[in-house]
């Protein structure tokens, strides 16, 4: 998301794409990070803070099975690969569903754990919202912790335009049943952006 950056800005124009994770799974580091390196393409990590080195436990009423997330240490070696670790909140919270105060401290203090845990250049400056759950106390919390971007589930690709809101971007599904075609598809046309409900009539 970093590298993205000047082109959200206007200060660079092309056809770019971003990759990002969300959870930080260990498996991204095992089967992830060798693509990456050897495509010479860097992508951010959304990592929940607080259940670092655990697993998925926020699935686990829910019947999904459980799996590693990547520890500090892995985390700093996901980073010194030219990799990026972003924010998942600390317990991937439900966001809407908590009050101002509960919001600000799941947003701000993951940003802090994550910083404490894992140096990286600028330290973490992209957030992501779990479930793709936001109100406007979410996007005022993740504006005052002072993140340079944050990503939702809404589909879509990014337009560059007078409207566009860094803390609420949209993004390209692509799920293990994805396979490249499809991938060009949603990428390099309207696909996606006509799946958006900000096109919903």
């Amino acid at each position: 998301m970093s590298g993205l950056e000047p082109y959200l800005r206007g200060e660079k124009r092309g056809k770019v794409f971003g990759i990002t994770f969300d959870d930080g799974y260990e498996n991204n580091l095992i089967h992830a990070l060798p693509v990456l390196t050897h495509f010479g393409f860097s992508s951010t990590c959304y990592v929940v803070a607080g259940m670092v080195g655990q697993t998925n436990r926020w699935d686990a009423e829910k019947g999904i099975a459980q799996i590693p997330l990547m520890d500090a240490e892995q985390l700093q070696s996901w980073v010194n690969a030219g990799q990026e670790v972003g924010s998942h909140t600390v317990s991937h919270a439900m966001l809407a569903t908590l009050n101002a105060e509960q919001q600000a401290a799941e947003i701000q203090q993951s940003k802090v754990m994550l910083e404490s845990m894992v140096q990286q250049p600028g330290g973490v400056r992209h957030f992501c919202y779990p479930y793709g759950s936001l109100n406007e106390a979410s996007v005022t919390a993740v504006r005052t912790a002072g993140y340079a971007t944050a990503t939702t589930t809404e589909r879509g690709r990014v337009v560059l335009n007078g409207a566009l809101d860094v803390l609420r971007l949209p993004r390209v599904l692509v799920s293990r049943t994805t396979a490249w075609p499809q991938l060009v598809w949603k990428c390099m046309t309207a696909y996606e952006d006509e799946r958006s409900s900000r096109y919903a009539k």
